[in-house]
């Protein structure tokens, strides 16, 4: 019912409810509007246009045979990643607290969608927003989020992640800032809870008798696997949870716990950590969210994503699917079909893809697309006689 806004009476619910149970038992499938009906009652504001993103099935060109993928494709969101359900999250939670006040700043360490997500949210509330960021992660997440008001402040490469997280607090404490915590706070994982758990399992209902096998994510804070996982295990307790890191930064597996400050920042680096190209995913430390999530027991498989898969995925994704994600999600779908693979036919998986491909336009993904034409592209001009562009 969350999917169709326009349903705002008790009793459209109730008839369109008796709708989809009569759908359920003809076997016939109502899992979006009829193409022209439109979106329903224009919104209040683009916050309200943050979550209930689709899920789309993965084809037989990537999926195992005798197996089913779902993607969750959280680049539905406004700002076309997951992070904007965390943004919305802090954001409103610290206005209920009376935390954020009319003309407050917000500040925020972000390897990028979190920052783009903060930046939308203050830009329609009306804060001031600064964002710390690593000086490795790519440019056009600093200018989406410049194009959206915020300030940005590049932090060093060699201080990692912690060092962007410690800029962070020291800005906030020298002006008396908001800051968001995303690493550490409750409303990142309880939002999650809220809604991306029951996103999934709701719209599970109509099929297979709303059975699934397998839920697979990766982690940058740790809040989608902590507040979706704890759902899924309260309302489908059968389905395995499969996390997976780089396995190159495997912080997790280690074993090696993250010292923290007294707020449950980071007090340091994690000595398991190496650099590796899933942005997002992984920071040099394990997140206070992150290990609040592992100590509920919610993981039940752990797969290491090797160099390369993730790019490559990504773009098998795009050549095959039509579905245009980013690294992170190339490394979650590269996940979700290893474990079809290894699962018992008839099985369902499903997993998120975080982002959209569009923000790693300066990185490894895009290296080996080129702007120019290719021998093929060129022949294939020079096959008409008229405006052929010859190579300079």
């Amino acid at each position: 019912i969350n999917r169709f806004p326009h349903l705002t009476s008790l009793l459209d619910r109730i008839m369109f409810s008796k709708v989809c149970d009569m759908a359920k038992k003809s076997g016939t499938r109502y899992l979006s509007k009829k193409r022209g009906e439109g979106y329903g009652p224009p919104l209040e504001n683009i916050g309200e246009a943050v979550g209930n993103t689709p899920m789309v099935k993965i084809n037989e060109r990537l999926c195992p045979e005798g197996r089913t993928i779902y993607a969750k494709c959280e680049y539905f969101n406004p700002l076309s990643s997951v992070k904007d359900r965390l943004a919305l999250s802090i954001i409103e939670t610290a206005e209920k607290e009376g935390k954020l006040k009319p003309g407050d700043t917000v500040i925020e360490a972000t390897s990028g969608n979190t920052g783009i997500a903060v930046a939308m949210m203050c830009a329609q509330r009306g804060y001031k927003c600064v964002i710390t960021m690593a000086e490795p992660f790519s440019v056009e997440r600093r200018k989406l989020m410049r194009m959206l008001g915020a300030s940005v402040i590049v932090t060093p490469k060699a201080g990692k992640g912690t060092g962007m997280v410690e800029k962070a607090a020291e800005l906030a404490e020298k002006h008396g800032w908001f800051l968001c915590h995303q690493f550490e706070t409750d409303a990142n994982w309880k939002f999650h809870e809220e809604t991306t758990g029951p996103e999934i399992c709701n719209d599970l209902k109509g099929v297979n008798g709303g059975k699934f096998d397998y839920w697979v994510t990766g982690y940058g804070t740790g809040g989608t696997f902590h507040g979706a996982g704890k759902y899924i295990k309260a309302t489908s307790p059968d389905t395995k949870i499969v996390l997976a890191e780089p396995g190159a930064a495997n912080l997790l597996d280690s074993g090696i716990p993250t010292e923290r400050n007294a707020d449950g920042s980071p007090n340091g680096s994690h000595p398991a950590f190496k650099a590796h190209p899933i942005q997002g995913w992984t920071p040099d430390f394990i997140p206070l969210v992150l290990e609040k999530g592992m100590d509920l027991k919610l993981m039940d498989e752990y797969v290491p994503i090797p160099d390369g898969v993730a790019v490559q995925t990504s773009q098998d994704l795009a050549r095959t699917q039509g579905i245009l994600t980013g690294i992170s999600g190339g490394a979650t779908m590269w996940a979700a079909i290893e474990t079809a693979k290894k699962a018992p036919e008839g099985s369902v998986v499903v997993c998120m893809l975080p982002d959209t491909g569009e923000r790693y336009l300066s990185t490894p993904l895009f290296a080996s697309i080129a702007a120019d034409m290719n021998e093929e592209e060129l022949e294939i001009a020079k096959s008409t006689p008229s405006h052929v562009l010859l190579p300079s």
